[in-house]
């Protein structure tokens, strides 16, 4: 770590500020004991992606410092790019729409290239048709 005292220079964040956005992906769209409907996560109309990987976080307090949660591929809804509020603001990875909890596995770097992709597409298309992401 560089340090004597065994603890790093400077702090990890591996927690990202989210948008609060239109849409919310909740462990009840993609955990697989969230989930009452049948197999599988939760299918968006809007989807602009995918992604799989399991929800795991790393709480910072004891007894438990490792939470591992089975969950279905899923998908990436637009609705969860757009913010509720602000206009001039696009997310770029993990920063979406998410739970503390489902930003366990949307924040790994494939989903985060998948949302940066697909709001590079959103961009172009709202600039070349005179749209805002939300069509106000």
């Amino acid at each position: 770590m560089g340090t004597l005292d065994g603890l790093t220079i400077a702090p990890y964040i591996r927690e990202s500020r989210r948008i609060k956005a239109l849409f919310t992906v909740t462990e009840n769209h993609v955990g697989i004991d969230a989930r009452e409907a049948p197999v599988g996560a939760e299918q968006f109309h809007d989807s602009v992606g995918v992604g799989s990987y399991r929800i795991d976080l790393h709480p910072s307090t004891a007894p438990r410092n490792y939470v591992d949660i089975a969950n279905w591929p899923f998908q990436i809804p637009l609705g969860s790019l757009i913010p509720q509020r602000v206009k001039n603001l696009l997310p770029a990875c993990k920063n979406i729409g998410t739970t503390y909890i489902t930003n366990g596995c949307y924040r790994l770097h494939p989903v985060e290239w998948n949302i940066a992709e697909s709001v590079g597409a959103l961009t172009a298309y709202c600039l070349e048709n005179d749209l805002s992401p939300r069509g106000t």
